[in-house]
């Protein structure tokens, strides 16, 4: 997904309960190169929240979250443990505020 700004809210404090957008992998690259589903934007609520997520290259705190989420899909639901807050790259498998969203 593109880059987008990052929210003036991005560095707060998440609260169980909140509304926040969980970005699917979507499915393997087919030979091809399409996919059945490409990765998307989804709605989902936290229902826990962890730590402020580090760094891996210095091992410093950052200011993005890790949660844990119920992620709502057209076809259902699942919950995630321990997602990585990423307000500005949007790779699968992370979660945002809903703010700036394209999806």
């Amino acid at each position: 997904m593109s880059s987008q700004p990052v929210p003036p809210d991005a560095g707060l404090r998440p609260r169980v309960g909140q509304t926040v957008h969980y970005v699917s992998h979507g499915t393997p690259l087919r030979s091809d190169g399409s996919q059945a589903y490409t990765s998307r934007c989804r709605a989902a609520v936290i229902t826990s929240v962890h730590k402020r997520a580090v760094d891996p290259m210095t091992l410093d705190e950052t200011a993005m979250w890790v949660v844990d989420l119920c992620v709502l899909n057209p076809t259902g639901q699942f919950f995630n443990q321990h997602v990585v807050q990423m307000e500005r790259a949007h790779d699968g498998g992370t979660w945002h505020v809903r703010n700036f969203c394209d999806a």
